[in-house]
């Protein structure tokens, strides 16, 4: 089985592909897939994890996320064979505020305008490039709509808050947290993430649409998040609340994981402790 990830030189893909044994398609690696020229070679592959994208939430950059996560989502998608897998990591931010109104996030929340950004809309769209072009070309297809998932520091990428907790605490570096640090996250192992990919890649399933992330079982405010990464290092974190900081959208976000461990047989196998202790 020969499996490419995109952006599989990033802060995620790194580990992706080295769980799979993967090819890399990145700009790093000479590629880039809003030029539809040089995706031809997807075609070759019997499972393409399309992880690259534009994350950036300015509107000066609406442009590019559309080009990027839409189109050049398209672009790949169109080169796959009948019967190959696509899997692509979308958001849970296409909810936006809507998913304020549950307590664990199901697939059926509304992703109705919101206030979402270019970047929640051009990922938005890019699902239905995924669910149109699955059933034109006989694919099998996968939308996972991550929550927050976390890795090791991997060279020349910027990571995410959970790493940026982790190295502030180890270094004496203050940390700025919203709303006094208690807005609650569910969190998820890359690798945890990764054997999702694996269960759906092995499964019986033409298609699916699924939230993925630590679920309740991982979850906690920022601030417990950080307390636990003080207690794993032994050192106190230094925290500073900033009202400057934009308010997370929404406040609380923990995922329903009914669908995807009824649908794959999944669940979540690293919890926060452990997790938290790999990246130390």
């Amino acid at each position: 089985m020969r499996v490419l990830v995109t952006g599989g030189s990033g802060y995620l893909g790194v580990h992706v592909r080295r769980f799979f044994n993967a090819d890399d398609f990145s700009r790093r690696a000479g590629f880039d897939i809003t030029d539809a020229l040089r995706v031809a070679g997807i075609a070759d592959y019997d499972v393409v994890i399309h992880l690259a994208a534009h994350l950036d939430k300015d509107p000066a950059q609406a442009e590019l996320c559309f080009r990027t996560n839409a189109q050049g989502t398209a672009n790949l998608i169109r080169q796959m064979r009948p019967n190959s897998v696509f899997i692509y990591a979308s958001t849970k931010d296409v909810y936006g505020g809507n998913a304020n109104t549950y307590n664990e996030v199901p697939e059926s929340c509304s992703t109705s305008y919101c206030g979402q950004t270019a970047l929640e809309w051009s990922k938005l769209m890019g699902e239905l490039y995924v669910e149109y072009y699955g059933r034109q070309r006989a694919l099998r297809t996968c939308i996972f709509r991550l929550s927050t998932i976390y890795a090791r520091p991997s060279d020349n990428n910027e990571y995410g808050f959970v790493t940026h907790y982790v190295e502030s605490v180890k270094h004496g570096w203050p940390i700025r947290v919203p709303l006094g640090g208690h807005p609650v996250r569910d969190i998820l192992h890359v690798d945890d993430f990764s054997r999702a990919c694996r269960a759906f890649i092995e499964s019986s399933r033409s298609s699916g649409l699924y939230n993925l992330g630590g679920g309740q079982a991982n979850s906690g405010t920022l601030r417990e998040i950080i307390k636990t990464i003080g207690d794993l290092i032994e050192l106190k974190p230094i925290l500073e609340n900033d009202d400057s900081l934009p308010h997370p959208v929404p406040v609380n976000y923990v995922s329903d994981l009914n669908r995807i461990q009824r649908e794959l047989d999944w669940q979540p196998e690293m919890g926060i402790r452990d997790g938290l202790r790999s990246l130390l």
